[in-house]
């Protein structure tokens, strides 16, 4: 064999550092842009921040919003706006007003400028139990086996070890008894909130009933079905549970209405993650009895040139002058990028929009089926871009805020030949179980029969399904709620 030269003529797909740029923008949610777009400013001395000229504009009551000019309003960036729809019933309905002046946290001037300082840090609830436990007048010993006991209490309250466990935690400094660790537990069970440190939901009911006052209603019996009943009492219910206990209907009823008041998770209502606010990348807004679309000017970073460090370009020596041109280069592929992430965002919102418009009109009954395979072929782009243009990314609507991806659901064909969406099922799903009759819930196949009869033919398996993706107890559990 001898080596020999061939000429082969193919195609191949190469992904330049600018292309490779505007995917991973895209990619990022308007919090991670900004911090991106923060760092690159950083970095970047031809890069530089653009103050905004114009201030978020008021939507007043009744209007959506009515006094912008047609092309866009105020805080709406994007120049030419997509609009579509004929019906002007949803400008006056008092439900999807909306004012951001009135909206909560929202605030203006110094008041607005200083919400963040002003709003203080959620406290933890072993913190909060730590303080409560410094300020008892307990001993140095007894202190030692309290922040054990602490550490070793969940976010929901209850006390999740064994006392062997404590024991070892606090071993060989601190030799403790069981008695000694039931003793603290139970001062602990009596801090705010009352009930944490409970080992079971039986006891940190019962420690709950016994800060009660002696002349409460019903709480003698309440006492004894929390101790000893409460299985009981879930699985047969009050009625049955009277018969049991040789009790009057009525006063298991008193009972276990007095039980319903207490907490069963006392830890939950302490700490927490503090409230994450959702910059919306995408406006959908009424104007003139249409929908438009525009992109919203506080998701959208400002940045420009830096004309100073440009005008230095070729005055400089010519290691300087290389790195200016290198850093005026990628500045441009930035802002480039940032022009194409908008535009695409844009785009995507628009089909989005116009074809959820009976979501907007109607509410989630009227979702119909979408996949990002037919806004892919609509708007010309790869299926994957329409993948990345909707994850983490959220549209603003009169009917509240949802992620792009929360208008894409599968669906199945109606007997009149149309479709229905998941989301759209579940709403009606939702819908019967909410006016079915308490004492006779609908079970998963009596709700399939009623969709069925609307038209919308699903199996028994796919009623479940969807019922248990919204968290509704099947109809035996709800009976017994």
């Amino acid at each position: 064999m001898k080596p020999t030269l061939q000429i082969r003529l193919g195609q191949s797909l190469t992904l330049t550092p600018q292309l490779r740029l505007a995917i991973r923008l895209l990619q990022l949610s308007a919090v991670e842009l900004e911090i991106e777009i923060n760092d690159a400013v950083d970095s970047n001395p031809l890069l530089e921040r653009e103050e905004d000229e114009v201030d978020a504009p008021v939507f007043e009551p009744g209007q959506a919003p009515a006094d912008a000019p047609d092309d866009s309003p105020p805080d709406l960036q994007s120049g030419e706006v997509e609009s579509f729809g004929e019906s002007d019933s949803f400008d006056d309905t008092p439900e999807f007003r909306w004012d951001e002046d009135r909206a909560p946290g929202s605030g203006s001037g110094s008041e607005g400028d200083d919400r963040e300082e002003g709003r203080a840090a959620p406290l933890d609830l072993h913190e909060h139990l730590s303080w409560q436990l410094h300020l008892s007048h307990l001993t140095d010993r007894d202190v030692l086996i309290g922040e054990a006991l602490i550490e070793a209490i969940g976010e929901e309250g209850y006390l999740q070890v064994p006392f062997e466990d404590i024991q070892a935690a606090l071993a060989p400094e601190l030799i403790v008894s069981p008695a000694d660790i039931e003793t603290v537990l139970m001062r602990i069970q009596r801090f705010d909130p009352v009930g944490v440190g409970a080992r079971s939901l039986s006891e940190c009911l019962c420690v709950q009933l016994g800060m009660l006052s002696a002349d409460t209603p019903g709480l003698a019996l309440a006492r004894t079905i929390a101790a000893s009943h409460l299985d009981a009492l879930a699985r047969h219910g009050a009625a049955k549970l009277a018969a049991t206990l040789r009790q009057p209907p009525a006063a298991v009823d008193q009972a276990v209405a007095l039980l319903r008041s207490l907490d069963p998770k006392p830890g939950a209502q302490i700490g927490g993650s503090e409230t994450e606010f959702i910059v919306p990348d995408a406006i959908a807004y009424r104007q003139g009895g249409v929908w438009k679309v525009a992109t919203h000017a506080g998701s959208q970073p400002r940045i420009g040139i830096n004309r100073h460090y440009e005008r230095l370009i070729g005055k400089s020596t010519r290691e300087d002058d290389s790195y200016l041109r290198a850093q005026l280069q990628e500045a441009r592929w930035l802002i480039k990028s940032l022009e194409t992430r908008a535009d695409t965002l844009l785009r995507v919102a628009r089909s989005i929009v116009r074809q959820q418009s009976g979501f907007l009109e109607h509410g989630a009954q009227a979702m119909r089926p979408l996949t990002l395979r037919e806004v892919a072929e609509e708007l010309g782009l790869h299926e994957s871009t329409i993948s990345r243009a909707t994850t983490r990314k959220y549209l603003r609507t009169p009917r509240g805020t949802f992620e792009f991806k929360y208008f894409f659901s599968s669906g199945i064909t109606t007997d009149s030949g149309g479709g229905a969406s998941a989301t759209a099922i579940q709403a009606m799903l939702r819908g019967l179980i909410d006016k079915e009759n308490p004492r006779s819930p609908l079970s998963d196949a009596k709700l399939a029969q009623i969709l069925k009869t609307e038209g919308i033919p699903v199996a028994r398996r796919t009623v479940a399904k969807y019922r248990e993706a919204m968290n509704i107890p099947s109809s035996t559990e709800r009976q017994r709620l």
